[in-house]
């Protein structure tokens, strides 16, 4: 890869920043004297609202408002938090209840905010909190993914959020009654919190007649345009940040009710207010992800080749309609139902329901481990049930390479693989060859060792136009305006010496710009694996804008024609001249001529086509029966992103995503009780993967250069947890299936993987 981005490992820039305490959060950067926020939250699940008098609280030491959702509708704030809702089977609009910014009239999910204490302190904006009168009739919470039960709204008949359903039903029903051989299994796909190292935090401020609110966000456009619709605002006169943002995973994307309360705030005080989540607080707020289970069937030939797959899928939605929620309960399924399989009868159903618990939207570092998690663990089961090899039923399944550009049946078009190459890598860096002698090892001291896969594909998702803007300064230092929101990944460094490759222009000259809306026209922000791969498209673009421009001015100078200067990334040269400047001197001779429209050159760039990366996880596990403790042992990743600009990042972003999966698959769950109280509201009750739960992760590129953008990128953000979560399940399947245990379900805790063994034993006796 010796153009776009020469494929080096460098270190990342920022870590400098961060690790000597120089990063700039939005906790660290609220105005001086800028008031405190608290949110006075439900401390029920379900219920109508008697009484609320703030009154008191209003009245107490340090209070300067109290605000409700009666003030803002009264203010003429529009107070319904924007909510996605997509089209039922039978073609009517799916369920879209209002979701206001403060309680309305019900409160539906404990942690729901009814009000807003504004103070001078943090501290007496809490006290004044308990000085609320809140009374409520509680009504019978809503915890099972079924029909029925207490309404949580009108809008929604039996608390069914949607019943939505794509593919050929029809031709998969015939397909089934012609099959060979069919397998079915239930996959269950347990919620998690986002857990982000930073919670979610703003302050906003007003003058008068302009809006700014910084947050820890993904993104400041999409929030900018929900500020001027509930505030009636003009475009000019709001103005929206990202400072530093210490961890996303989706979750931050979303619209959340803090922060509209807190522009309302400033509004009415003419003071900064800030507001920050504490660690439960947010554990109860923050929007979470999976929480879906799923009956998944496989149609066999009698050579063991895929005729149909059937999915139908029940999801939580939370108490209400989150700003992408049911778009990525659904579609998340739509990419990749068929995955890396040459599968052409298709269907798939999903029922997303209504229940008094935080919103889910599928997120935790990516948005499509449930269709693979599912699509893995039943490929997983059809080995078994039909005695085939793993790896050979795959094999047998995939795509062949002459077969791209490849029509899914989900409408998906791949643009080019060889997922047989990668998976013949990965056996071969897994050293599946020696995993017999490694079980039989274990099994003299009485541990028992499996082995699971896992092949992944997913997509690049959001917006796949994007623009770049670059300023050359007086000092000597460019400026790279771009329009994604890191959030950890590195974006600094990668930018930085993205163009720096392209221009010559030294990286550490370089200075990446992010999360501005005054500054930065539009943006689609970071999420779905979108960053690097359009936003490199978008600079690409810029860079050639400038090499046009710059080309035109030094004709004159060089005295040559335009046509007969180059550019070879870091020199103009032409024959006949001995000029050959840099970039930068180019900057500098355009300045010292009054040429100010050289200095600045944007361009915006649209992706044709999305590009997919794929990949395989292979997982050793090692379980001692007597305790029911599961470990990771061994790892192993290779991964077909296409041409990498920096490998060390993106095996950083790799075993990053792994160990989040291996989190979820063995440690975390979020538990409510049957009344709707989170049990697992701090980290005594929620475990996180500490460094001790996770082995050593082999991380090895396989490149298939994508053909839909000019970089050959495939995208890497979300693939190590896409791939982990079955790969560690299917290696805990397979631990326990000589014991008897045919369903072994995520999160693989002691207790849980214990009885599952006692239960066999139990039985069999």
């Amino acid at each position: 890869m010796e153009k776009f981005g020469k494929s080096q490992s460098i270190k990342r820039v920022e870590d400098v920043r961060f690790l000597t305490g120089h990063g700039r959060y939005v906790d660290d950067i609220s105005p001086d004297g800028a008031l405190h926020a608290f949110a006075f939250r439900s401390p029920v699940a379900h219920g109508e609202i008697t009484e609320l008098d703030v009154s008191e609280a209003a009245a107490a030491e340090g209070v300067h408002l109290v605000i409700t959702c009666a003030d803002m509708e009264a203010a003429g704030v529009n107070v319904a938090i924007p909510g996605a809702a997509v089209k039922n089977r039978d073609g009517s609009t799916a369920a879209a209840p209002l979701r206001p910014m403060l309680a309305k009239g019900r409160v539906r999910f404990v942690g729901e905010p009814v009000a807003m204490v504004i103070a001078d302190t943090y501290e007496q904006a809490r006290d004044a909190a308990e000085l609320i009168m809140f009374d409520v009739d509680e009504l019978p919470a809503k915890m099972d993914l079924v029909r029925g039960g207490e309404a949580l709204h009108v809008e929604a008949k039996d608390n069914c959020a949607f019943d939505w359903g794509m593919g050929d039903e029809a031709a998969t029903e015939a397909a089934f009654a012609a099959a060979a051989r069919t397998v079915s299994l239930d996959v269950g796909d347990n919620r998690i919190i986002v857990n982000s190292i930073e919670p979610r935090g703003c302050y906003a401020e007003w003058d008068g007649s302009r809006l700014h609110v910084a947050y820890n966000g993904q993104g400041v456009w999409v929030h900018k345009n929900n500020l001027i619709k509930a505030f009636g605002l003009d475009e000019d006169a709001v103005r929206v940040t990202n400072p530093d943002t210490g961890g996303a995973f989706g979750m931050k994307g979303m619209a959340y009710h803090e922060y509209f309360v807190i522009s309302h705030a400033t509004r009415v005080l003419g003071k900064p207010v800030r507001w920050m989540s504490e660690r439960t607080e947010a554990m109860l707020t923050d929007n979470g992800g999976r929480d879906l289970t799923s009956l998944a069937e496989l149609a066999f030939d009698e050579n063991n080749k895929i005729t149909a797959y059937r999915v139908s899928s029940k999801c939580n939605l939370g108490a209400y309609n989150s700003q992408f929620g049911q778009f990525i309960q659904t579609q998340l399924f739509s990419r990749v139902l068929t995955g890396v399989y040459d599968v052409q009868t298709t269907w798939l159903q999903v029922e997303g329901y209504y229940t008094n618990t935080v919103q889910v939207d599928a997120y935790r570092g990516a948005g499509r481990p449930e269709a693979i998690y599912v699509l893995e663990r039943i490929m997983d089961r059809a080995a078994r049930e039909l005695g085939v090899d793993p790896l050979e039923l795959r094999r047998i399944n995939f795509i062949k390479p002459a077969q791209f550009p490849y029509a899914a049946a989900t409408g998906e078009t791949y643009d080019v693989g060889d997922f047989n190459k990668v998976l013949t890598r990965g056996a071969l860096e897994a050293d599946t060859a020696g995993f017999a002698a490694r079980k039989a090892a274990d099994a003299k001291r009485g541990l028992l060792r499996g082995t699971g896969i896992s092949y992944y594909i997913e997509s690049i998702l959001g917006d796949p136009s994007e623009g770049a803007k670059v300023n050359f300064l007086e000092d000597g230092t460019v400026e790279i305006l771009v329009g994604t929101q890191s959030g950890g990944q590195g974006h600094e460094t990668v930018y930085a010496k993205f163009l720096s490759d392209q221009t010559g222009i030294p990286a550490d000259k370089i200075i990446v710009i992010q999360g501005d809306s005054d500054r930065i026209a539009t943006g689609g922000g970071t999420g779905g694996s979108r960053s690097v791969t359009v936003q490199n498209n978008a600079m690409l673009a810029t860079v050639g804008k400038m090499k046009e421009v710059f080309t035109a001015f030094l004709a004159d100078e060089m005295g040559v024609p335009a046509s007969e200067i180059s550019f070879d990334d870091e020199r103009f040269r032409a024959e006949g001249s001995n000029l050959t400047p840099t970039m930068l001197e180019v900057a500098d001779m355009a300045r010292a001529q009054g040429r100010d429209d050289l200095l600045t050159h944007h361009e915006r760039a649209t992706l044709e086509a999305r590009s997919f990366p794929n990949g395989v996880h292979f997982c050793e596990v090692v379980i001692d029966p007597e305790t029911g403790i599961v470990t990771t042992d061994r790892y192993t990743v290779v991964d077909d992103f296409g041409n990498l600009i920096n490998p060390l990042l993106a095996e950083g972003q790799v075993h990053g995503g792994v160990v989040q999966g291996i989190g979820q698959a063995v440690q975390e769950r979020v538990v409510y009780d049957e009344d709707g109280q989170l049990l697992t509201a701090s980290f005594m009750d929620y475990a996180m993967p500490r460094a001790q739960d996770v082995p050593f992760i082999s991380f090895t590129s396989e490149p298939v250069p994508s053909t839909a953008n000019i970089m050959g990128m495939k995208g890497c953000g979300e693939a190590g947890t896409v791939g982990a979560l079955a790969a560690v399940s299917n290696a805990v399947q397979d631990a326990l299936w000589e014991h008897g245990v045919r369903q072994a379900d995520m999160p693989f805790t002691p207790h849980k993987v214990w009885e599952l063994l006692q239960g066999e034993a139990i039985a069999a006796e």
